[in-house]
């Protein structure tokens, strides 16, 4: 009877350890989802065309610059499921940008960032490692509107575009010199085990969780189909 009910206190003392370990990783998916809804509800948000031809997509909510010299955010990276990117939207993986030009303004006010990821080569280098924007992969400003085209060269040759929302005001925004990876003690928290981001975005190696729900839902409402050709 007392081994068993040392047993029982022990597992209940892993299961709140577990809870408060991952508390702030469910939350910063949540707001991701948020933060996706939103953008994906206004007049002139991203061009369906680019959404559309995206591997991945990355969300980062309420960046803040802390010292001079760069800025940080921590958000979470969905792709499309699958080996080649063609399934629906999948398990998120929780992600870091860093350094360089985040656009932020020194103690200014909470920047949302979003990110698309358009081939399968920006995609797995994310997944494998650190990714320097600009250098690692072609980056550029997206561009704005819902018929919106990518006219410009260093459009049409951009890997990742990225997007900020600050002030009520969405704009494409250059993040070249930033640098992202993803967050593996993060994954590890949201997840209860320590999982190679190419294993849960890929091969499908732990189910959507609940925090995700609202980001998977307006992505597959809002891009059902990778039309890239890539």
């Amino acid at each position: 009877m007392k081994k068993t009910c040392i047993a029982m206190i022990s597992v209940a003392l892993l299961t709140t350890t577990a809870f408060a370990d991952d508390k702030k990783e469910v939350e910063r998916v949540k707001n991701s989802g948020t933060v996706m809804s939103e953008i994906l509800n206004i007049p002139d948000d991203i061009p369906q065309d680019l959404l559309d031809k995206a591997d991945c997509v990355v969300v980062l909510p309420s960046v803040l610059k802390f010292g001079i010299g760069g800025g940080y955010g921590r958000g979470v990276m969905t792709c499309r499921s699958g080996e080649k990117f063609k399934g629906p939207w999948g398990a998120p993986i929780m992600i870091e940008l860093e350094g360089g030009n985040l656009g932020l303004q020194l103690g200014g006010q909470a920047t949302d960032f979003v990110l698309l990821l358009m081939n399968s080569r920006s995609a797995e280098a994310v997944l494998s490692s650190k990714v320097k924007l600009g250098a690692d992969a072609a980056a550029a400003a997206g561009p704005m509107g819902r018929d919106a085209t990518t006219p410009t060269d260093a459009a049409l040759r951009a890997e990742i575009f990225s997007y900020s929302r600050s002030r009520g005001l969405f704009a494409g925004v250059s993040l070249e010199g930033s640098t992202l990876r993803p967050d593996n003690d993060a994954n590890k928290n949201l997840y209860g085990k320590e999982f190679p981001a190419k294993d849960i975005v890929q091969k499908g190696a732990v189910p959507v969780p609940p925090s995700a729900k609202q980001l998977l839902a307006n992505l597959n409402k809002h891009s059902p189909i990778n039309k890239s050709s890539n």
